[in-house]
């Protein structure tokens, strides 16, 4: 029984009003979510009618409405919210996946998702407003993480010191088994670069 996502009682009522009024007995909600653990997640909220439900999903149920969870996509709605909040238009509905790009790491998860995570939610939030993004390329068999660096960080003036600074102590510190970071990129090529 997953309890990794929660939808409000508003967000409950509203959908089983909607559910109603498809007028179709034992019909459901079901959440998935597109392309999960990438950038180009979306999370997704449709009717289910009966049989219309994969075998392998979780059944939540709730007290008004029954709600079926993609068994690929519950462990990226940890710590989702579907809330609806009202207003004159008529309100809205909301689903909040914040883990959805991203798969929820624990410390026994491969090194390589944890470096990804530490990247994603740590890293790259902060080197957006420069147009920049930091993949994980490889990570060697001394544990040394190879790093690229995309957008507005490639040929950056500033980019040594933000790597070895920001990025190799956020990295070292959150996964001690790493032994170094590296960086694949050629920044003698200037030609994006936000700093000049």
């Amino acid at each position: 029984m997953s309890d990794s996502i929660q939808i409000t009682d508003s967000a409950q009522d509203y959908l089983a009003e909607l559910l109603a009024k498809q007028n179709v007995e034992g019909i459901a909600v079901r959440i998935f979510i597109t392309q999960p653990g990438t950038p180009y997640a979306e999370t997704c909220l449709a009717y289910c009618r009966p049989g219309e439900e994969e075998p392998s999903d979780e059944r939540l149920e709730l007290e008004k409405i029954v709600v079926y969870l993609d068994k690929n996509s519950v462990p990226f709605l940890e710590e989702a919210v579907v809330d609806f909040n009202a207003d004159r238009m008529g309100g809205q509905l909301t689903i909040k996946a914040p883990n959805a790009k991203m798969p929820k790491v624990n410390a026994d998860s491969p090194l390589e998702d944890r470096v990804n995570y530490v990247l994603y939610s740590e890293i790259n939030p902060g080197l957006a407003a420069h147009g920049g993004e930091i993949k994980l390329v490889q990570l060697t068999e001394e544990q040394v993480a190879v790093l690229a660096f995309g957008g507005g960080c490639q040929g950056c003036a500033a980019v040594d010191l933000t790597l070895k600074e920001g990025v190799e102590r956020t990295l070292m510190e959150r996964i001690p088994e790493l032994s170094g970071i590296r960086d694949v990129t050629d920044h003698t090529d200037t030609t994006n670069a936000y700093y000049r």
